[in-house]
């Protein structure tokens, strides 16, 4: 099917973004009655239902998420091409979206508010997921990836460097089970993991080929909450060396293996690469990066 009526996407993007039929007329600078207009003949001719009408407003169905996505993706696109052309897009500014998994996110927050801080026009939105987020959408502008970081042509991958992990116990649990005396005393001890191991990740592979089922007795969705589990005492469990390192509650069971150890990859999509606001913060990740393996 042709897209013979640009307008007619660009308002069904205001509304499934604003919710209601006044603000996005109000942001179009269009009438209330062409904003519906344009909404009541895009689904005709799409065949399908974008919205669901209520009181309160419009909420998208899926057809009008999937809708708010693509266009939003093309909104973005299309800034930064207008950006390229005024002067390259030389304004460090607007919404920064970067995502990372989850043993990332406390780093990667410390990352941003340090970018923000020399860059305070930028808008930082992290999102934490194992799932490889989709740039060529628009639902990331940079990606921290952990292993293999994908083999998308239209994708630039830097090698970012390694992250430290240790096994690591709170103070109260190594007061009342004791230190971790090596491999061959693990059955002696309790031990936190994500509930579905991902045995392509090096340290995950690692447990569960080393720790019996029955010594592990806290399991978690992540590995966010098992270093939440690790460090209330639950039992022993990996940690970044940045988080283990730094909290005197912690005690470090057993030291970073160099087998443990995860190759981490910065991505971003070719078409925003060049753009200033990516650029810039990927050449400030870069610096950042290279100090990880020492903390």
């Amino acid at each position: 099917m042709e897209i013979d009526n640009w307008d007619e996407y660009r308002t069904a993007y205001q509304v499934a973004r604003l919710r209601t039929v006044s603000a996005a007329a109000e942001v179009l600078g269009v009438h209330h009655a062409t904003v519906i207009r344009h909404i009541d003949s895009l689904e005709g001719k799409l065949g399908a239902k974008l919205f669901q009408r209520h009181a309160r407003g419009y909420t998208p169905t899926e057809a009008g998420e999937d809708l708010l996505t693509v266009a939003g993706a093309t909104e973005d696109q299309l800034t930064q091409l207008a950006g390229r052309i005024h002067g390259r897009g030389a304004s460090v500014s607007g919404e920064l979206i970067v995502t990372c998994v989850p043993q990332m996110s406390p780093l990667m927050a410390r990352v941003l508010t340090k970018y923000q801080i020399s860059n305070p026009e930028v808008r930082a939105q992290l999102i934490v997921d194992t799932r490889p987020l989709r740039l060529e959408y628009g639902e990331a502008h940079v990606a921290l990836r952990a292993g293999a970081p994908g083999n998308d042509l239209d994708n630039i991958v830097a090698e970012l460097g390694t992250l430290p992990l240790a096994l690591y116990a709170h103070k109260d649990y190594v007061f009342r089970h004791g230190p971790l005396n090596g491999i061959e005393d693990i059955p002696n001890h309790r031990f936190c993991r994500v509930a579905n191991l991902d045995m392509r990740a090096p340290f995950m592979k690692w447990i569960g080929e080393n720790v019996p089922e029955e010594n592990v007795v806290y399991k978690c969705s992540d590995t966010n909450t098992v270093q939440d589990a690790v460090m209330a005492g639950a039992g022993i469990g990996f940690l970044p060396c940045y988080l283990g390192n730094e909290n005197p509650n912690m005690k470090q069971m057993m030291a970073p293996m160099p087998t443990w150890l995860s190759t981490f990859w910065c991505v971003t999509h070719v078409d925003l690469h060049r753009t200033a606001k990516v650029h810039s913060f990927v050449t400030f990740l870069k610096e950042e990066a290279k100090g990880w393996e020492a903390l």
